[in-house]
């Protein structure tokens, strides 16, 4: 008996011992839960984008030819709002990105989308520039088809837009402003006789009307519903 006893003691230690193991363990794996594959196991950070919450990095690589290497980085943050069981509130979103190459091309800018008065309101807003270092080829057969001429193109990009809900329907009407301005800067513009700098300088400024009908399950990542939008 007094075998069975001490055997039963050590269980009954070790199982009370193994419960803070166990608890801290299901806590860890919560925490990691949100950056994990459901299936392999893999890092995975769509969870913040199927829940709509946190930040989101972003790092993805440049290998074009025409700007040489260079990387990508962005971040995503996703703001959530008060929430009920009945309704589900969509988050508004803030975001920023910039990126450089090795031949000195580079780019900024920002974004803020955001689902105002229930999602009666919905604002859009993006500020950009871009510095883009390029090369400029003559034609075959031209006077300048056996060299080549570095240029840069400086580009400023601003857009506001607004969709206000009509009552309780899927379709929303609004306006749109776009500013756009690109100046391109030859290195040896005196030496290229074909190009005409009123070609490649211009300005896209305009307003438009924004009419709207939508009714995905999903505004970021929708499997089902459909958008018609006229501007």
């Amino acid at each position: 008996m007094r075998e069975k006893n001490t055997l039963s003691s050590i269980v009954l230690v070790i199982l009370l011992l193994s419960i803070p193991i166990f608890s801290a363990a299901q806590k860890n794996q919560k925490k990691k839960k949100p950056l994990r594959d459901t299936l392999d196991n893999a890092v995975d950070i769509s969870y913040y984008l199927n829940n709509l919450h946190g930040f989101l990095p972003i790092i993805a690589p440049i290998t074009e030819p025409a700007v040489g290497y260079g990387a990508t980085l962005a971040g995503v943050f996703f703001i959530p709002k008060k929430t009920d069981k009945k309704k589900f509130k969509m988050p508004d979103v803030v975001g920023a990105a910039g990126g450089m190459t090795s031949n000195k091309t580079w780019f900024a800018g920002a974004g803020y989308v955001g689902f105002w008065k229930d999602d009666r309101i919905r604002y859009r807003g993006i500020l950009g520039y871009a510095d883009i270092r390029l090369k400029y080829y003559g034609k075959s057969g031209s006077l300048i088809e056996d060299k080549s001429f570095e240029f840069r193109l400086k580009s400023y990009f601003l857009l506001q837009q607004a969709l206000f809900r009509i009552g309780e329907s899927r379709f929303l009407i609004g306006g749109r402003y776009l500013f756009m301005k690109t100046t391109a800067i030859f290195f040896e513009e005196s030496d290229i006789p074909i190009v005409n700098p009123k070609d490649i300088d211009f300005t896209n400024s305009g307003i438009g009307l924004i009419t709207e009908y939508e009714n995905f399950n999903n505004i970021f990542s929708p499997t089902k519903g459909l958008r018609v939008n006229l501007t």
